[in-house]
């Protein structure tokens, strides 16, 4: 008689919970968990707690700058309290891995916002779901801004595309109201590419050549 399964699957609990953990992560499948998971199984003890505590003290760590949105070990962050850097101007981007990807370039020298997303209707985001209000709060009062700084540029660096499109107009939209000089980078980024996946000499590029709106 052939032996009845007892739902758990072939795995040990405890490495089903890690396969599961690990499949919640983005672009990661089941394959792909599971090579993850038995990676766990194979390391040495050290390096499998190594990988634990970085997780662990990244969540007790790391928070999102009450000035600019990015996650920092301090508040505010290292950016927003560089006294080298220009205040006045301020670059926003919708996710921190753009911010990254814009400050290797070296060409900016201003203060970020990440809006943690962009305006997607169709997906249900809107307006109350990116950080808008705080950068509007920023640009009406230099109390909110980084070191005090009164803003006189908002750079929307934002993705080349119909949802960052469609944000930018409506962040130029309620700035409107400010005597803020509202502009945006070149189109030395193709239409419809990510930021992500675009190279420094674009970047570069985009950042000098950036234009009013």
């Amino acid at each position: 008689m052939a032996r009845q399964s007892d739902g758990r699957g072939p795995y040990p609990e405890s490495v089903n919970r890690l396969v599961q953990a690990f499949s919640v992560l983005p672009g990661i499948g089941r394959r792909t968990a599971e090579r993850l998971a038995f990676w766990v199984l194979k390391a040495s003890s050290e390096d499998a707690l190594v990988l634990a505590e970085a997780i662990a003290a990244v969540k007790r760590t790391v928070r999102h700058c009450p000035i600019c949105w990015n996650p920092a070990d301090q508040s505010p962050c290292h950016i927003c309290c560089d006294a080298k850097r220009d205040a006045s101007i301020v670059m926003v981007v919708e996710q921190p891995k753009d911010l990254i990807n814009l400050e290797q370039t070296g060409m900016f020298r201003g203060v970020y916002h990440v809006l943690m997303g962009r305006l997607d209707p169709l997906d249900g985001v809107g307006p109350e779901s990116i950080t808008a209000s705080d950068l509007l709060a920023r640009a009406v009062d230099s109390r909110r801004n980084a070191r005090e700084v009164e803003i006189q540029e908002i750079v929307l660096a934002l993705n080349p595309d119909l949802e960052g499109d469609s944000t930018g107009l409506y962040l130029a939209e309620i700035l409107a109201k400010t005597s803020i000089k509202v502009t945006r980078l070149a189109r030395g980024l193709p239409s419809g590419s990510q930021i992500e996946f675009a190279n420094r000499a674009a970047l570069s590029d985009a950042i000098l050549l950036r234009q009013r709106l």
